[in-house]
């Protein structure tokens, strides 16, 4: 029985253009740029300097915090300086500048396509590894992936959730990589099990990804404790307090963590690194990436080098449209667009997407018609019409009662505005302002 969330949600035209697209590797470019902030929490602490020669896997920056993740190098060359680098996020942040030289890999990574299912490694000596390859949650958060396995002291996990969804439109990296990895992830999955201790593992897949069901469910078999659940298809279900519904039924409280419903919510990605990072040594240093468009000339899978500027990548699928409008990091309903060509690649990236002039264009903004279709779609319950009228008269604490930080900024509500009003631009100004409100309370006490 196929299962979804209660509230809200939407589905919008899939256009999985890269859909049953082999994933394929692209050539090494001349240099990479890899930001010392590719994860949510303290940016990384550089220990390179310029001049230094690397390898692919050398550390290049330490995990500097608990929230935090250590950076090793995608590529071998040396480093020519370390700079700023405007990011996916349109600012300009540290970054470590590396000119590439040859391919040459640390030793104890192991390059081999050999399947290894056994790991006698016990679950805190699975969790170093984890720490030490700097994986992060590569659905777009990019938490880091060692502080989410360890559950603060008044909860425990009880089920891990594999979020298999790729809800977003045009997005097809995961579900390339559950066709052409599935046993890799299922021993991910394994040992994610055993780092939390629990037996019990759901990996969530939406109906519209059939093959991957299917051979899931069929690999599934020889391991103890892993479910294979298909989804509706419903826009944002591969939310993290979304898939926990869906698959347990429980909702996550309004200010609250989702481990209270014993849940832990992995990304298929992050499963198969994991498996890589713990089988075969390998630091999280690469990832596949859709880039996709309708006018891109062939839309793909891409196994890419952190670090590697997006201009690359869209000259590998045919070169830059001619009729560009804008460039997307990520999906068309929670990505962002992009300044530049050259942003680089990191661990959180899973998609480009080119859309052309007309595609790009906003509707004329018109006069909310009262319709409430935007309430009716928000998958949290609020009132996105009204969190835009207060975002707009700068009441910020009027706007913290209203919960805009329960806003997963997922989009629904603006997609389905008849009135094309830019209500998830004000959803993310209000969370902007009243985040920061919240930080001067804090720092008062």
């Amino acid at each position: 029985m196929l299962k979804t969330f209660r509230i809200g949600g939407i589905h919008p035209p899939e256009n999985k253009l890269s859909a049953g697209q082999a994933i394929r590797k692209i050539e090494l470019p001349a240099q990479v740029v890899i930001p010392l902030s590719q994860h949510l929490g303290a940016p990384a602490k550089a220990i390179v300097a310029k001049g230094d020669e690397v390898k692919v896997g050398t550390l290049l920056a330490e995990a500097n915090g608990f929230v935090s993740a250590s950076i090793s190098s995608p590529v071998s060359g040396k480093i020519t300086k370390i700079d700023t680098v405007i990011d996916s996020s349109g600012y300009a942040k540290p970054a470590i500048f590396i000119e590439v030289i040859g391919d040459e890999w640390l030793p104890e990574i192991d390059r081999s396509s050999d399947l290894k299912r056994e790991c006698t490694l016990s679950s805190n000596e699975i969790l170093e590894k984890i720490k030490a390859a700097g994986l992060v949650g590569m659905g777009g958060a990019a938490f880091p992936t060692h502080v989410k396995l360890v559950p603060p002291p008044d909860f425990k996990a009880e089920i891990l959730i594999i979020n298999g969804v790729e809800c977003e439109p045009y997005l097809t990296a995961d579900h390339q990589l559950m066709l052409e990895k599935s046993e890799e992830i299922l021993v991910g999955v394994t040992l994610l099990m055993k780092v939390l201790n629990v037996t019990q593992a759901v990996i969530g897949i939406e109906a519209n990804k059939p093959d991957a069901i299917k051979l899931l469910t069929e690999k599934a078999t020889a391991y103890p404790g892993i479910q294979i659940q298909g989804l509706k298809m419903c826009y944002p279900q591969g939310g993290e307090k979304q898939l926990i519904e869906a698959i347990t039924g429980k909702q996550v409280a309004p200010g609250t963590l989702p481990i209270s419903t014993g849940a832990v919510v992995q990304n298929i990605s992050t499963a198969f690194a994991v498996y890589e990072a713990v089988q075969k040594n390998k630091p999280l240093i690469e990832r596949v990436i859709t880039v996709t468009g309708k006018d891109i000339v062939t839309p793909s899978n891409l196994l890419v080098r952190l670090g590697t500027p997006m201009r690359a990548l869209l000259e590998a699928c045919g070169g830059i449209p001619p009729n560009i409008g804008k460039l997307i990091a990520g999906g068309p309903m929670m990505g962002r667009s992009l300044t530049n060509f050259d942003t680089p690649i990191t661990k959180g990236s899973s998609g480009i997407l080119a859309f052309n002039e007309t595609e790009s264009l906003r509707q004329p903004i018109e006069n909310c018609i009262r319709c409430a279709k935007c309430i009716g779609v928000c998958p949290i319950g609020l009132e996105p019409y009204l969190i835009s009228i207060v975002a707009d008269q700068n009441d910020w604490e009027e706007l913290e009662r209203l919960h805009v930080m329960e806003c997963i900024e997922c989009g629904c509500c603006q997609f389905t505005c008849p009135a094309h009003r830019p209500l998830l631009d004000f959803c993310r100004l209000g969370k902007s302002k009243v985040g920061a409100l919240l930080r001067q309370r804090a720092a008062k006490k």
